[in-house]
């Protein structure tokens, strides 16, 4: 395989994997899908764990945060290569009693909003119900947990017509709880009038409606991702943002060769809420990970503390790429450009862990891949969002780079990158895991 069609086969591999990962959950499933077909050991983490080095291993937490790691051959002293992502996005969440029927029978879902989406981008779409969903079993403690994916369209949020709001395309404010709900169908049967959701999830598995005790559901856009623009140099689809990032980092560890120092994914979830739970940035998960690792290699506190002065981190989130209609927004001297390269991203106030020693470490990184690289730094009357890096930084002083790829319109319910900026990052990511 000549490099462009491996670039083309990578590509074509993220749609896939964008398409079967509507929902954090179901990104989780396709990761682990993929390790368990690598040869990768999913640990227990309430068992005692026997690690080889050498050895391919896996952990999950809350079935959405997936940290996999390749132990190294030269000691639990030797350092660790990370690299970060995040597999949520923002969107809408399915509250509990959902259902309400109003007149003619016309059902709508009740929704809260998860994270910072753009609202009307969700509007007139085809979208369906994905996520989680708890059964009861014999123990009390630990009942029986199972994706769930509707496939076919099932939902719509209507848009109210330009007639009934002559002003929509001057400015419309949106109400999350009004404007915002999806419609379902109607329902004519008094027998289905009541919990028509938990007839659909039992239907869909198989199971009694008594046996479903809740559920984490969440609304997706049921349309395929797919390439665009006069030479294909388009990607767009849902979740670009951080999705591309985690299949980048999942392909690279399966690509990366080394074995000195211990290489680790690490894909968190509700990066989008602040990273505050126990499957998100803010918990101990990472550094606990670390400690346990070199513990069960045979090292000790301080060969952790020297491992750790050895290890860099890439935090590995998108950036905001120079939109040809809004250039103003941008910084006037590091605006990264569509198809540029890998972005190295700056904050003078410490939203991202880079610094000029580890924007360094990242250029030489990409230069010895053979490909580009951009800056993003924010225009200084727009304040910016943080990622993960510096979340995990002030928990592991960790040497690192908050990067991504530059797309369009991020958190819309289709985002846009460019489809070599992937074929890129895979590259320089696989360089990092073996440089």
């Amino acid at each position: 395989m000549t490099p462009q069609e491996q670039d083309t086969a990578r590509i074509n591999d993220l749609m896939k994997f964008l398409d079967r990962s509507p929902v954090n959950f179901l990104a989780a499933e396709e990761i682990t899908k993929r390790l368990d077909a690598a040869g990768f050991e999913r640990l227990d983490p309430a068992a005692k764990w026997d690690l080889t080095a050498g050895g391919r291993y896996y952990i999950t937490q809350n079935q959405t945060a997936v940290m996999a790691f390749i132990t190294g051959t030269d000691g639990p002293a030797a350092g660790y290569k990370i690299i970060s992502a995040h597999s949520d996005s923002p969107g809408f969440r399915i509250k509990p009693s959902a259902q309400m029927t109003g007149e003619g029978g016309m059902v709508r879902l009740n929704t809260e909003v998860y994270g910072g989406p753009i609202l009307y981008t969700w509007f007139d779409r085809p979208l369906s119900v994905a996520g989680r969903v708890v059964l009861r079993s014999e123990d009390v403690l630990h009942p029986r947990c199972v994706n769930m994916r509707i496939e076919r369209p099932l939902l719509t949020i209507p848009h109210l017509a330009i007639h009934f709001n002559r002003a929509v395309n001057e400015g419309n404010p949106l109400s999350k709880q009004k404007d915002m709900l999806p419609v379902i169908g109607i329902v004519k049967d008094e027998l289905q009038r009541d919990n028509i959701l938990l007839h659909l999830i039992a239907d869909e598995l198989g199971v009694e409606i008594g046996e479903i005790m809740d559920f984490d559901l969440s609304l997706y856009d049921t349309t395929p991702a797919c390439r665009l623009g006069l030479n294909n140099e388009f990607l767009t689809s849902g979740r670009i943002d951080d999705l591309s990032m985690v299949h980048a980092a999942l392909t690279a560890l399966l690509d990366s060769s080394d074995s000195r120092m211990t290489r680790v994914m690490a894909i968190f979830d509700n990066e989008e809420t602040g990273s505050g739970t126990k499957q998100g940035a803010a918990s101990p998960l990472l550094a606990d990970l670390i400690s346990r690792i070199t513990l069960c290699t045979g090292g000790t506190e301080e060969d952790r503390q020297r491992a750790i002065a050895r290890s860099f981190m890439i935090s590995a989130d998108n950036a905001h790429g120079l939109h040809p209609n809004y250039v103003e927004k941008q910084d006037p001297t590091n605006h990264p450009l569509l198809g540029g390269g890998p972005v190295i991203k700056i904050n003078a106030n410490c939203k991202y862990m880079t610094d000029a020693d580890s924007a360094a470490v990242f250029a030489g990184i990409c230069e010895k891949a053979g490909v580009p690289y951009q800056y993003f730094v924010n225009h200084s009357d727009v304040a910016g969002g943080s990622t993960l890096g510096n979340i995990l930084t002030s928990q592991i002083p960790l040497r690192g780079v908050d990067m991504g790829a530059a797309i369009w319109a991020m958190h819309s319910v289709r985002e846009t990158a460019s489809a070599d900026d992937h074929a890129y990052i895979v590259r320089a990511f696989t360089t990092f895991y073996d440089c």
